[in-house]
């Protein structure tokens, strides 16, 4: 994105006429309309609208994957880093209610290598979790099925995996900040949900 005000100012405007109305029903006048501009103005920051939901959405993704990195960096096992994990994604999508919607709902509008490159920055990210729980199966800190899945393998991980990151994503479709949780009530909880599902 072009890192000005205006770019910003359009982006925010964007995500929340997006988030409201969906992508498709949104016009370029809309949108530089919410930010007091003319319609043309927009492609002084970006080529097309595509390309404005495309910068939103690959925004909060790398976003999230970096503050992923970040905190299980930080944890010493597996069990602290799936702990770590869990709470970075109950944060940022209850906090960014908004863009984490837009970006997990409407990335499905991209062009098909647009597309391709947040399915990558999903896939890297859902990995990543199954690559913890493994290394807590491996350890003993988890039991990810034992005889219902005949035996833990990658795919059971990736289904676990998959399962706790799709509960932390649907934060943003429900969750509104003390009614009747707090964020961090919620990330607590939400923890205690993904140690479950793991096993622990």
């Amino acid at each position: 994105m072009t890192e000005t005000p205006a770019a910003r100012q359009l982006a925010a405007a964007a995500v929340d006429l997006f988030y409201r109305q969906g992508a498709k029903a949104t016009t370029v006048r809309e949108i530089t309309q919410a930010c007091g501009l003319t319609a043309g103005s927009l492609y002084n920051h970006f080529v097309s609208k595509e390309e404005l939901l495309y910068t939103v959405v690959r925004d909060m993704h790398l976003g999230l994957e970096r503050e992923v990195e970040r905190a299980q960096s930080a944890a010493p096992d597996p069990t602290g880093q799936l702990i770590a994990i869990v709470r970075v994604y109950v944060d940022q999508h209850a906090r960014h209610r908004k863009s984490s919607r837009v970006a997990n709902v409407e990335y499905t509008l991209l062009n098909a290598e647009r597309r391709a490159e947040i399915v990558d920055i999903r896939r890297r990210l859902r990995d990543r979790l199954t690559s913890v729980l493994l290394a807590g199966q491996a350890t003993g800190a988890f039991d990810l099925g034992g005889d219902a899945f005949d035996g833990a393998d990658r795919s059971t991980a990736t289904l676990v995996a998959t399962a706790i990151l799709d509960m932390c994503v649907h934060v943003s479709a429900w969750f509104h900040e003390g009614r009747p949780l707090s964020t961090a009530e919620l990330q607590e909880r939400y923890v205690l949900l993904a140690l479950r599902m793991a096993g622990s």
